[in-house]
């Protein structure tokens, strides 16, 4: 993507997501009460429909093929660097969120992983007992006050809330190396990000297909999972406890 036009659609995407974010708003106690928030479900639903249908016929196979071909452990090196080069980015959002100590943290990974992590595919911080970070722009929106919104389901990304949708755009062109002027991969960022959904996607292949095509209703049980996992991950009302798809027994759910 040309370098003069990012800023553009950045704005362009922002003010989108910022209109939608305001469209529609849930009562607190509602929220609290661990209601769902849908005013978009038809629409929502025809997104998930072609999510599912780009899912089956063309993520899933090439998953599947990804970790049947690619050792596990390079597998693993490949989501190590995903992880790495979002460390700037979420050094950014911790700034913001007014947390200096975990910014210096997030920056002391990316350069212990960049360097003595072959460019971020090892993780020696871990070993060094570096606290490991993830935040994200969403969660320093909801630090500043925004509310979640609706719930909605982005094409080709999957579920998310009217707040976390500008949270997506913000991260991706604030992040200091997918937007760097002399990026020797252009958007690298996005295609490590691929890689390491494509991980996900093949080592958690089971857990995934039963919600995605086993289920009863597979639209209302990834909303689900996705809001109470990510209410709890915020600490908002709504969560009694944590829920992750990846490790969640579906049966009964």
């Amino acid at each position: 993507m040309n370098y003069k036009l990012r800023p553009f659609l950045a704005s362009a995407l922002l003010l989108i997501a910022a209109t939608l974010s305001g469209c529609a708003t849930q009562s607190p106690e509602a929220k609290a009460a661990g209601e769902i928030f849908d005013p978009y479900e038809k629409a929502n639903r025809g997104i998930h429909s072609f999510n599912r249908g780009v899912d089956r016929y063309a993520f899933r196979p090439a998953s599947k093929g990804y970790v049947t071909i690619v050792p596990p452990d390079l597998v693993q090196a490949f989501n190590n660097f995903a992880v790495n080069i979002s460390m700037p980015g979420q050094a950014v959002n911790l700034l913001l969120q007014g947390k200096p100590k975990e910014s210096g943290i997030a920056l002391s990974r990316f350069v212990v992983n960049t360097i003595a992590g072959i460019g971020g595919l090892g993780d020696p911080s871990s070993e060094l007992n570096i606290p490991y970070i993830d935040t994200d722009f969403g969660e320093t929106l909801h630090v500043w006050g925004v509310k979640e919104g609706a719930y909605v389901e982005l094409p080709f990304y999957g579920p998310s809330t009217s707040r976390d949708s500008v949270g997506v755009v913000v991260d991706f062109f604030t992040n200091p190396i997918t937007f760097a002027r002399q990026n020797p991969a252009e958007n690298i960022g996005v295609y490590a990000e691929v890689v390491r959904r494509m991980g996900d996607r093949g080592t958690y292949s089971d857990t995934i297909d039963s919600i995605l095509y086993e289920s009863a209703d597979s639209y209302a049980q990834a909303r689900q999972i996705f809001l109470q996992n990510r209410r709890f991950q915020l600490g908002e009302p709504g969560a009694i406890t944590e829920v992750d798809p990846f490790e969640l027994d579906t049966e009964g759910f």
